[in-house]
């Protein structure tokens, strides 16, 4: 069976996120990930003592469910009509993509704070940030919102379309299974240090080349929007290392150098202070407006991303 990588349905399924964004209406496999993993998580605790085994387990278990749950709905779509295959694969691919639904709850928060309702502001962020809310600043908000927008850009866009490139929608899925299990259980505290780790581990090599390989998409971006493209690229090789994350410090390092502003630094996580370095700690600090230039930045190098991926499909099948 030949349902990957289709780079038309590609294209299709990242044009239906841009329109639709994310419809809470609308059944949503991730959410059923999360369900899946909040439900198995106490079974696996309960049925391996050691926490590092269980978490591995747990973590392993989940992460080829999915690929084989994905890979026989695909195959079944397929073996009622190539038609379905396609269909169905669009779908799957278009839920894995969250460029249109982190532009509109970036948006959101934007909205709230030219309304000078910072409550509201923080309300909206808590939602798409790992981080405590409650101790933040405007410029705490703003630089929350534009953190989490070029750390999504990788999470939301550029490592599942990677991926379905690579295995088409069952491995696009698979990665959201990672991703989310990093989101809901890789977190360094006393209950997930241990437990979480595997999945920790497996996100953090799963977006390696996702992570760097967006740099020059960033930039080129960049430069066609502000002719900021050798500041962006500059920046992201200087200081993209200088995260506590092995991945996150490259896109949010560009997008520092492209809106040159300050980003990173000390914030709350459940309740404790974690220090981190700053990026781009040459330039001033966000301003309202930097939301906006993200998110257009955000669009502008998925769709460039999606445009380099369909030429080499050009290039190397024509």
């Amino acid at each position: 069976m030949e349902y990957f990588p289709s780079y038309h349905n590609i294209a299709i399924a990242f044009l239906l996120d841009l329109i639709l964004g994310d419809k809470i209406s609308l059944p949503h496999p991730v959410r059923w990930m999360g369900n899946a993993i909040s439900f198995l998580e106490p079974k696996f605790r309960k049925f391996v003592s050691n926490e590092l085994f269980s978490g591995f387990l747990f973590a392993i278990f989940l992460i080829l469910s999915q690929f084989i749950f994905a890979h026989f709905i695909m195959l079944a779509a397929e073996f009622v009509h190539p038609f379905f295959g396609n269909l169905t694969e669009i779908i799957l691919i278009y839920y894995c993509i969250s460029a249109g639904s982190l532009d509109e709850s970036a948006m959101k928060v934007e909205n709230r704070l030219r309304q000078n309702d910072l409550y509201g502001a923080k309300k909206k962020v808590s939602w798409i940030v790992g981080r405590d809310v409650d101790n933040l600043s405007e410029k705490g908000v703003i630089r929350a919102t534009v953190e989490t927008v070029a750390e999504n850009l990788v999470d939301g866009v550029i490592s599942p379309i990677f991926y379905a490139c690579i295995g088409g929608a069952p491995l696009a899925l698979t990665y959201k299974m990672v991703n989310t299990l990093d989101s809901m259980v890789g977190y360094k505290n006393k209950k997930y240090i241990k437990f979480g780790k595997t999945s920790a581990r497996i996100d953090d090599i799963m977006n390696l080349i996702p992570s760097r390989i967006v740099l020059p998409f960033i930039s080129l971006a960049a430069q066609i929007l502000s002719q900021k493209g050798a500041s962006s690229f500059i920046t992201a090789l200087k200081e993209g290392s200088n995260h506590t994350s092995p991945n996150a410090g490259y896109p949010e390092a560009a997008f520092a150098g492209a809106l040159e502003v300050k980003l990173n630094g000390p914030n709350y996580y459940h309740g404790k202070i974690v220090f981190k370095p700053y990026l781009g700690k040459k330039y001033g600090v966000v301003k309202i407006n930097d939301i906006i230039k993200a998110c257009h930045l955000m669009i502008l190098t998925s769709g460039l991303w999606v445009g380099f991926i369909w030429l080499i499909k050009i290039v190397a099948f024509s």
